[in-house]
């Protein structure tokens, strides 16, 4: 189901090649970025478009690009055709955040969660959790080739546009609904 919220995001990604945001955003390379600089913009309007070429030599089964400095995941499916960008969740700190090239070797609706040990040490009352509104993974997970590191759902949708995870790429429940639907096991995935 389509939701205002769906064309306001991905309606306000696709037409922006010529705003100064992105003209911002896209003035420094991809690594030269900072992401706490001035003019790095913090919610949609500073999407940058990607090209799959400049990721991938072809698009293989399905292709994402999660980009942590805009905060945005991009698809593409196996012809091309279909090129979608979502608002992302990014890792905490660079120290939590992985880059490089994996793939989704599973997915799974309605995913338990449990934390990792590094997680319990920084929060001790952390505690497994079955799936449901409490879990840190939302409605739908896609686990990738890292081991711990996952695109998923998440309820707290304070999260999407911000630093706030412990490594992983977080999406609206109902975006990464949409996203499982589409991805097939065996998508090449880059973090950048």
């Amino acid at each position: 189901m389509l939701t205002r919220r769906h064309f306001i995001i991905t309606g306000a990604a696709l037409p922006l090649l010529g705003t100064p945001a992105l003209a911002q955003v896209q003035s420094a390379p991809m690594g030269d970025r900072d992401p706490n600089a001035p003019g790095v913009r913090r919610n949609t309007s500073s999407f940058a478009a990607q090209d799959w070429r400049d990721h991938f030599d072809s698009l293989g089964v399905a292709s994402i690009v999660a980009d942590t400095t805009s905060r945005a995941l991009h698809y593409w499916n196996a012809d091309g055709s279909d090129y979608r960008v979502f608002p992302t969740s990014v890792p905490i700190s660079e120290d939590l955040t992985k880059r490089g090239y994996t793939e989704v070797v599973r997915k799974k609706v309605g995913p338990d969660w449990t934390p990792t040990p590094s997680m319990v040490e920084r929060n001790p009352e952390l505690k497994y959790m079955p799936p449901g509104p409490g879990n840190p993974l939302g409605t739908h997970a896609m686990y990738l080739g890292w081991p711990a590191y996952l695109i998923h759902g998440t309820h707290d949708t304070r999260k999407i546009g911000r630093p706030s995870s412990d490594g992983c790429i977080g999406l609206y429940n109902e975006m990464i609904a949409e996203l499982f639907e589409i991805t097939p096991v065996g998508t090449q995935v880059r973090v950048i």
